[in-house]
């Protein structure tokens, strides 16, 4: 895989991983993401199996204008999820492919040199592509922040609907490369940020390099910090709490459940 992101791709390419908080079905409950950052793929975290569905051809795009596979991270509850899907109808032609022989197929090693250097140049121009990227928006107001990614975005959601509360809010779909741009956008102004995501901190050490070169006076919160469960999956109940603490929303206490 290391070999085939140097040498890029001549049609689309999607890689499929569906990590498994919890775990619910797996050994493990890795996460693909940080594999992605190490290899220098660009990565898709659909939120819900609508967005997963648009998503996907997105990648295709993607993948073809930067000649590179693409990772495509639906989690467990994506993959498992049922949602009603209104199809656009547009069926586009594919061209055939064909072979045509050529050394850049082949990764000598003065090549990989070359495409490493390539490989480098490109991150930014991603990076900055994908700030502009639909599914990635900043919304909201105030001086506290909450980003958030993955099927967590949907939680994070449904969560401030009960709390009725409103805060500034970072939605990440595409965690690499990271979409800086669009997170100094989010990050301008604030005194605090709680991240939600699922397994790794990848978003939120994201946003704490960009506080830290950037100079900006701003507290990130999540996984690192214990204000996020370090493994196993979101709920909305769990984040609904977080949230709630770091907003400063006391919650009701449910009354115990009698004894039989």
């Amino acid at each position: 895989l290391m070999s085939l992101v140097y040498i890029g791709v001549k049609g689309g390419m999607i890689l499929l991983v569906a990590d498994d908080p919890g775990p619910i079905s797996s050994q493990t409950e890795q996460d693909t993401r940080q594999f992605a950052e190490f290899a220098n793929l660009p990565v898709f975290d659909p939120s819900s199996p609508e967005e997963a569905y648009r998503m996907i051809q997105d990648a295709f795009d993607y993948s073809e204008k930067y000649q590179t596979p693409v990772l495509f991270r639906p989690t467990t509850r994506i993959c498992h999820g049922c949602a009603a899907i209104e199809l656009d109808g547009k069926r586009r032609e594919i061209p055939e492919g064909d072979f045509v022989k050529d050394p850049k197929w082949v990764i000598f090693p003065r090549l990989s040199f070359q495409n490493h250097l390539k490989l480098n140049a490109r991150q930014p121009v991603l990076a900055e592509d994908f700030s502009g990227y639909a599914a990635n928006r900043v919304c909201g107001s105030g001086k506290k922040g909450i980003a958030a990614g993955g099927v967590s975005w949907e939680y994070l959601q449904e969560a401030l609907g009960e709390l009725n509360a409103d805060c500034r809010l970072l939605k990440v779909a595409t965690p690499n490369p990271f979409p800086e741009g669009l997170a100094m956008e989010f990050l301008d102004g604030l005194d605090e940020v709680l991240v939600v995501e699922e397994l790794s901190p990848v978003i939120e050490r994201a946003l704490v390099q960009i506080a830290g070169r950037k100079r900006l006076a701003v507290e990130i919160l999540g996984r690192q910090t214990g204000h996020i469960a370090g493994a196993g999956e979101n709920t909305v109940e769990s984040v609904k709490k977080a949230a709630a603490a770091f907003l400063g929303i006391p919650l009701e206490e449910k009354p115990a459940a009698a004894p039989p």
